[in-house]
């Protein structure tokens, strides 16, 4: 009798919302009596052993009713659910760290989500919910910028964040130069933010992995929804193919502000613009198979008096299957195709530009649910690569530029990977795993030949470094291998529970990155080329480990983390000055390899309940590069000594907080106040002729002022709404409420009347309301 009293069988299913069908991702399944849980995956399903007999059930997601009921478990069963949403919600994007309440029961730490539910009120410029402006409020999640685009994470690049939609690369992250992210906040279903302890299959990034998943579309009912504001409007439409089998979803945005400038005789012929789409199909063929199909488009286009164009944006396709092998084994295979497009038209000098980068991905992940104490994940992943660094066309017969085809670049990065999370004891969980990265640097092409294998020389006589000489080349057929890479990348993850509401957690990543952003800003312009690894360009190696407290107060109501990290990279590359990036043939004339570190101490509290709600984030950290000579006689750059990285900001403060005063009124607020960006400013100069030439200083010692500002929001739902199927609501806000001049920028003249050296500050933003209306019926 003892044995069949502890004979278990597995209980799964697939867990949606009750009003559209959509899945659910990160649902939790508790069972208080046996203290063991669950979360659904990224496709809604979740499988989990449970002992025989009548068990005690709860199933919670933040905004939506909790499920509590008691089942009879006598045999392996699958038992779906559907939950309600708490009230009406216009708006489908919350910002929330850990939905909630702090996840104390697992390994996972140093990961923000932000999930479908009830914030209307985030106030961002120029009035709409914006995705990156939203996770800039996280702890060790800063910007490089006043209207910069990318974001950076622990002291790292923008160019070190994977940024995943649907499962597919997005490569430029921002539309019009960073004022608005490419993620139209109405398509989105479920974001995950990983600064650490980042699972095994991820990989290609040094710093962080930010992964969106979009809506699936409602299967029961034709519903739009989309919002008008003063710079932009947007409109989705989402409704079954086949009711509760298929669904589709559509949706797009673009911004009009240009259409402003027709008004004005002298700025009638100048544009800046962007446009994109977002589209998903589904089809449930039986229980154990579904298909998927998403795709984006966005364009941005920019233009100056029909003298100058700029085109560039990002497009992406994936076809996922899948299927359900039985209760336990759960796969998802799929073919993705990413591309990122960049076009320049100068008429006036008679030429065009394009470029940009394309991959081909085929992934097939497993999740195999051995037991409620251990899941095992494994798969494999294999990516082609075409860089295309620049192509330039006459824009005329009559332009006299002759056509040139800087060298394409192709690669191809095969990894595998396994991972496992294992509870070990009711209070210790591990998480680890081991992914197996490969990366061949490919053929068309040449690749220069230098003496003693050096594209860079150092001129003892001036201190200085120069590009080498080539002394000639080598030739490389189609897809012949030139330089090749492999590497193993571990992963682990340990949480020990100290009491059911407080935990604490530690977690190691190894992460490579084979791809490098050739930038010399610390903000990402549409202008930056990729570049594969090859014999001159090595990859980034990324090592971080963390250590952190985690705590729920007043049973969830208040939540606290601490975590404080370290991480090193080798392999980072810093230019030498006055190094030549555009349409350069020989990139690796002109950049060093160095080394990077960056550590910090991060704090995030929260409060979860109640009518007032919010988080203060803070974060005390550095950031630093160093680029030592490479022999005895070099002096590296900043005479090889540590220097601050172009993302170091040494404090980092951010309070958001959310009112709700009664049922019409909502109202929100966001302080942020940073350190300012380092950056070189000239400590002297020299008269040469008529001109004064400055000089400058070691590199980012100085500092631009600290980045601080205010914004505030308020959102007037009508009472009507609760009678009508056309709900409507009004979002009124200020950025920057007190109208702080922060510098994007501080640049040195002369004064022409003085001829004294004076520093002139350039600010994109004042004070700037909005006002938008968004809509759903």
């Amino acid at each position: 009798m003892t044995a069949f009293a502890q004979q278990k069988f597995t209980l799964s299913g697939i867990i949606t919302d009750a009003k559209n069908n959509e899945t659910l991702i990160g649902v939790n399944l508790y069972f208080p009596d046996l203290k063991i849980g669950t979360t659904t995956n990224e496709y809604g399903f979740y499988s989990i052993s449970v002992p025989q007999g009548n068990q005690n059930l709860i199933i919670s997601y933040l905004g939506y009713q909790n499920i509590q009921q008691s089942i009879s478990l006598t045999k392996n069963s699958k038992m779906n659910w559907a939950l309600t949403e708490n009230g009406e919600m216009l708006n489908e994007v919350i910002i929330s760290t850990n939905q909630g309440q702090t996840n104390t029961r697992t390994p996972e730490m140093s990961v923000n989500k932000l999930s479908m539910a009830t914030i209307k009120k985030m106030p961002v410029v120029l009035g709409e919910v914006d995705v990156i402006k939203s996770i800039l409020l996280l702890p060790g999640v800063t910007n490089a910028g006043e209207g910069a685009s990318g974001f950076n994470v622990r002291g790292g690049g923008a160019d070190q964040n994977l940024i995943l939609l649907d499962e597919a690369t997005i490569y430029n992250s921002s539309h019009v130069f960073g004022f608005f992210s490419v993620f139209n906040p109405d398509a989105i279903k479920d974001l995950k933010l990983y600064k650490g302890g980042i699972p095994a299959r991820f990989g290609g990034r040094a710093s962080s992995v930010l992964d969106i998943y979009q809506k699936d579309g409602n299967s029961n009912d034709f519903h739009m929804n989309g919002g008008i504001g003063l710079i932009s409007s947007r409109l989705l439409a989402e409704g079954p193919i086949v009711k509760d089998r298929g669904s589709f979803l559509i949706g797009g945005r673009a911004s009009y502000a240009h259409l402003f400038l027709k008004l004005s005789e002298e700025q009638k012929n100048n544009s800046a613009y962007f446009y994109d789409l977002n589209t998903k199909l589904n089809y449930k063929i039986n229980d154990n198979n579904n298909i998927y199909l998403s795709g984006y488009f966005g364009r941005d286009v920019f233009a100056i008096n029909k003298s100058f164009s700029n085109i560039y944006g990002n497009s992406t396709l994936n076809l996922r299957w899948n299927h359900l092998f039985s209760d336990k084994l759960f796969s998802n295979l799929s073919f993705i195709y990413s591309d990122y497009y960049y076009g320049l038209d100068l008429d006036f000098i008679g030429f065009k530009w394009d470029s940009g980068i394309k991959n081909y991905n085929i992934k097939y992940d497993f999740k195999n649910y051995i037991s409620d104490n251990f899941k095992l994940n494994y798969g494999a992943n294999a990516i082609y690569y075409n860089f295309n660094p620049g192509t330039i066309k006459p824009s005329s017969a009559e332009s006299g530029i002759n056509p040139d085809q800087l060298d394409r670049k192709y690669a191809f990065e095969p990894s595998l990977y396994i991972e496992a999370e294992n509870k070990l004891t009711k209070k210790l969980s591990l998480s680890y795993g081991l992914r197996y990265s490969m990366f061949y640097r490919l053929g068309n092409s040449a690749i220069n030949l230098y003496e003693n294998n050096n594209p860079v020389i150092f001129n003892s006589d001036f201190q200085i470094y120069e590009k080498a000489t080539p002394i000639g080349q080598k030739n490389y057929g189609k897809n012949k291998t030139i330089k090749s890479f492999d590497n193993f990348e571990p992963r682990f993850s340990v949480s020990y529970q100290l009491k059911e509401n407080q935990a604490i957690k530690a977690s190691y990543n190894r992460m490579v990155q084979y791809l490098q952003l050739i930038s010399n800003t610390a903000s990402p312009t549409p202008l930056d080329i990729w570049m594969p690894s090859d014999t001159y360009i090595k990859p980034q190696i990324a090592d971080q480990v963390a250590i952190g407290y985690f705590k729920n107060i007043r049973n969830g109501d208040y939540s606290l983390e601490i975590e404080s990290f370290y991480k090193k990279i080798q392999n980072r590359i810093d230019y030498i000055d006055g190094a030549d990036l555009i349409a350069n043939n020989a990139i690796e004339q002109v950049i060093l390899n160095g080394r990077m570190r960056s550590y910090g101490l991060e704090l995030l509290f929260k409060k979860n309940e109640g009518r007032l709600n919010g988080w203060i984030s803070y974060t005390l950290s550095k950031s630093e590069q160093q680029t030592p000579g490479r022999t005895p006689d070099e002096i590296g750059i900043n005479y090889g000594k540590w220097y601050n990285s172009a993302y170091d900001k040494t404090h980092n403060l951010a309070i958001t907080s959310a009112y709700k005063l009664n049922e019409k009124w909502d109202f929100g607020a966001n302080f942020a106040l940073q350190s300012g960006q380092p950056v070189t400013f000239p400590d002297g100069g020299y008269q040469y002729g008529d001109v004064f030439v400055p000089s400058y200083g070691l590199r980012n010692q100085n500092r631009l002022p600290a980045y601080h500002h205010l914004d505030i929001s308020a959102t007037l739902t009508p009472a009507k709404n609760k009678d009508r199927n056309w709900k409507g609501e009004w979002v009124f806000s200020i950025y920057n409420l007190y109208n702080r001049q922060n510098a994007a920028s501080i640049t040195f003249r002369q004064n022409i009347d003085t001829a004294v050296n004076e520093a002139v500050k350039t600010s994109i933003f004042g004070i700037v309301p909005a006002v938008s209306y968004n809509f759903k019926f």
